[in-house]
C-alpha cells in the first residue's frame, strides 16, 4: 500500500523532481483561489482552477471536463504523465483531494497530496512565489477511468440494490437535514441508506490528515464496512473527494466519487430525500 500523502519535508527535498499543483478553492464567500495563488504559492506551482477545468454546460459545480477538454487545459498547465504530481491547497487539505481524484479520473498516475498543505509549509518558513507560473505546454493524451466516477443514474441503481455503500461527507447537521444547504434550492437530507463521516473529522486542527487508525476509527463509528464497495458524495464533489483521499490511506484506491453529489441529488423533485441520523 502507498500512502497518497508526502510530507513537507519530502516535497522540500524533490521539489525539482516533481510537478506541483495548487488546487486551492474556496466556499462561496469565503475566499478565491487564484487570488490566493497569486499572493503566495509554493515556487514552480501551477494553479487549477476547478470551476474552469470543468464542464459548465450542466448547470452544477466544478463537474468533469470530457476527456479531450481535460487533455487541452492539463496541457496548457505544462501537466504530463511521465513526471510525479504533488497537489496541495492552501486551507491545509480541503480542495486538493478533487484534483487528486480528477487527475486519476483522467488517466494520470496517483499524484500525492501534500500533508498540510500551503499552511503547514509556510507555518514551517519555507519559501513561496507570487504571480503565476507559466511553463511550456504539454501534449496530453486524453483517458478516463470510469471505474471512479459515478453518476445520477448509478447512484439510483446502487442504492436500489445495495451494492454499495454511500458515504456522504457532508457536516452533520446538513446530513440530517437540521441546516439549510449553501447552494439556494437544494433540499435538505440526504440520500437513502446512506452513512455520514465529515470531511472535517478526518483533518487535524494544523490542516494535516489524521492517522490511519484514526481514519479507520471513523468510518467504523459510521457504520461504514471498509472491505465492502464504497462510494462518496458531499454538497458538489470536493470533500467526498477528500472522503475518497482518506479511503485510499487505507488503501482502498478504488473507491469512486458521485460527481453531481448533492447539487444535483438535492435540486431534482424526482429523487428520494431523508432526514434524521
Amino acid at each position: 500500500m502507498t500512502d497518497p500523502f508526502v510530507s513537507t519535508a519530502w516535497l522540500a527535498e524533490h521539489l525539482d523532481k516533481v510537478q506541483v499543483v495548487d488546487a486551492t478553492w474556496f466556499l462561496p464567500g469565503e475566499g478565491v483561489g487564484r487570488e490566493s495563488y497569486a499572493a503566495a504559492h509554493i515556487p514552480g506551482a501551477v494553479f487549477f482552477d476547478i470551476d474552469e477545468v470543468a464542464d459548465r454546460s450542466t448547470g452544477l459545480p466544478h463537474m468533469l471536463p470530457s476527456p479531450e477538454a481535460f487533455a487541452r487545459a492539463a496541457g496548457a498547465l505544462g501537466l504530463t504523465r511521465e513526471r510525479p504530481i504533488v497537489v496541495y491547497d492552501a486551507q491545509g487539505v480541503f480542495s486538493a483531494p478533487r484534483v487528486w481524484w480528477t487527475l486519476r479520473a483522467m488517466g494520470f498516475p496517483p499524484p500525492r497530496v501534500l500533508d498540510g498543505g500551503l499552511k503547514k509549509w509556510r507555518a514551517e518558513g519555507r519559501p513561496v512565489e507570487t504571480g503565476a507560473v507559466s511553463p511550456p505546454a504539454s501534449v496530453v493524451e486524453p483517458r478516463r477511468e470510469p471505474a471512479l466516477v459515478r453518476d445520477l443514474e448509478a447512484v439510483r441503481e446502487l442504492l436500489a440494490g445495495a451494492a454499495a455503500q454511500l458515504v456522504d461527507a457532508r457536516p452533520a447537521p446538513r446530513f440530517r437535514g437540521e441546516a439549510p444547504e449553501p447552494r439556494p434550492g437544494l433540499r435538505s437530507g440526504h440520500m437513502p441508506g446512506a452513512r455520514n463521516v465529515p470531511f472535517g473529522g478526518l483533518v487535524n486542527p494544523d490542516g494535516t490528515f489524521k492517522s490511519q487508525a484514526e481514519l479507520a476509527e471513523a468510518f467504523r463509528n459510521a457504520g461504514v464496512d471498509l472491505d465492502r464497495p464504497i462510494v462518496t458524495t458531499c454538497g458538489s464533489g470536493v470533500t467526498a473527494a477528500g472522503v475518497a483521499l482518506a479511503l485510499a490511506r487505507l488503501g482502498r484506491d478504488d473507491v469512486p466519487v458521485y460527481d453531481g453529489s448533492w447539487a444535483e441529488w438535492g435540486g431534482r423533485s424526482d429523487t428520494e430525500v431523508v432526514t434524521g441520523a
